[in-house]
């Protein structure tokens, strides 16, 4: 948080640490865990930075993120297939965001400019939950393979 250029690094190290807190010590969560650890995510990042959807922020692709997961959740699907699919409707909020002006942050200035541009922020905040979905089922896996060996002892 301290090295990132501009809010966007006090904005990350604060959700980090709302997710974490939330998260502690469990081994591996499962959806509803996870879903609440996102939500204080972004509750943290959404209560510091003042964002809304549609100012073309990070917060474009959190948000839908955050209510596709917890959406699934509560719909009892796995982790791994709620994480994906909202880390698909985060993708996609992120391109729209190309459509947008921008109302908050650094490329506040250059509104007219920026658009057709989607917005930085919300494409790594994609990225970023698209990689942590393929590392969650791989995590996914190693509690089964332990349970399968057990089983065949």
């Amino acid at each position: 948080a301290d090295r990132a250029g501009g809010t966007s690094g006090v904005l990350w190290g604060a959700g980090l640490r709302a997710l974490g807190e939330s998260l502690g010590n469990s081994e591996v969560p499962g959806a509803a865990d996870l879903s609440a650890a996102v939500t204080a995510f972004a509750g943290r990042i959404t209560g510091l930075g003042k964002a809304e959807l549609g100012d073309k922020t990070m917060v474009d692709a959190l948000l839908p993120f955050a209510e596709t997961l917890a959406r699934r959740a509560g719909e009892g699907a796995g982790a791994e297939a709620a994480w994906e699919e909202a880390a698909a409707a985060s993708t996609a909020a992120a391109a729209a965001t190309a459509t947008l002006r921008p109302l908050k942050g650094r490329a506040r200035p250059l509104a007219e400019k920026s658009l057709g541009t989607a917005d930085p922020g919300a494409t790594s905040l994609a990225m970023v939950f698209t990689v942590l979905g393929k590392h969650l089922a791989s995590e996914a896996a190693v509690p089964a393979a332990r349970t399968e060996a057990g089983a065949a002892v």
